[in-house]
């Protein structure tokens, strides 16, 4: 039996990333990221594989048939916020809204529960895990622990599995679990987004068979905006477009023709307990 891993899907459209938000050009291109979407799809169904796709809820609104599509396929359908702007940049209702409307837009496209969350470039506030409890989630995919890059990551976080929430925050409800976005073991870089463009997926398929030799599910991710050919926009980061188009398709093929079984997030979750709750009972890992 092969070892499992997650490829997970930020389903968002390239002109709802801060990048090209905070730029000072545009595109007249709509739906950038949409065929990059169906190509996850088709690419996970060769490999008789399926993931979990964290979807910008806005866009199961303008696009619902891409969406729907996912969910048709076989994908779990989790929430990546209503639309996509940064928590830390919205007061505690906003972010409510954003979870609650997200969720119930969701939940209607495709005639499924929703129990999974990721926040937009992995920025969660104090009141991250009682919002999601309240709102109805049972699982977050918002923490990287990641070693500090200043502009990326802060370096607070050590957790590289599913553990509890209260991992992440002491006083978090118990009803939440945390399953991290994975890192390199030691040089703690990630996996993927990115990193997987920037250091290539024989980078990413090494870190996956360390965390396997440890036990480890990795949890990876990509963008649908990285698999097509963009637009030229002015102000964009020149790091946004390196490898995007037929390099990362080609490299998310490579990913999947390794010797892991790839799934979902909520069937890891499903398949027991995290480990850190079984430590906290007094119970063998």
């Amino acid at each position: 039996m092969s070892n499992r891993a997650v490829l997970s899907m930020d389903f968002e459209l390239f002109t709802q990333t801060p990048a090209y938000r905070s730029a000072s050009g545009t595109t007249d291109r709509n739906g950038v990221g949409l065929d990059g979407g169906r190509f996850f799809r088709e690419i996970l169904a060769e490999y008789d594989a399926t993931a979990t796709a964290f979807v910008v809820s806005s866009v199961a609104e303008s696009h619902p048939n891409a969406v729907r599509a996912l969910a048709d396929a076989g994908l779990e359908i989790a929430s990546h916020t209503h639309t996509h702007q940064l928590f830390s940049d919205l007061d505690g209702e906003g972010r409510r809204a954003e979870l609650t409307q997200s969720k119930d837009v969701l939940e209607r496209a495709t005639g499924e529960e929703v129990s999974g969350f990721r926040a937009p470039a992995f920025d969660i506030t104090d009141d991250h895990f009682d919002l999601l409890s309240e709102a109805g989630y049972t699982y977050d995919s918002s923490v990287v622990s990641s070693r500090s890059i200043p502009g990326w990551y802060g370096g607070e976080y050590d957790l590289h599995e599913p553990v509890p929430a209260s991992a992440v925050r002491p006083d978090a409800p118990d009803t939440i679990t945390e399953f991290p976005a994975s890192v390199m073991p030691g040089l703690q870089l990630p996996l993927t987004g990115t990193w997987l463009r920037f250091f290539g997926p024989r980078y990413t398929t090494l870190g996956m068979q360390l965390l396997a030799r440890r036990g480890v599910t990795p949890m990876l991710y990509v963008h649908p905006w990285e698999l097509v050919d963009l637009p030229a926009v002015e102000g964009v980061p020149t790091r946004v477009y390196v490898r995007t188009g037929d390099w990362m398709r080609r490299a998310v093929e490579r990913i999947l023709q390794q010797d892991f079984e790839f799934t979902t997030a909520r069937a890891v979750l499903a398949d027991g307990e995290p480990a850190a709750t079984q430590l906290h009972r007094g119970e063998p890992p």
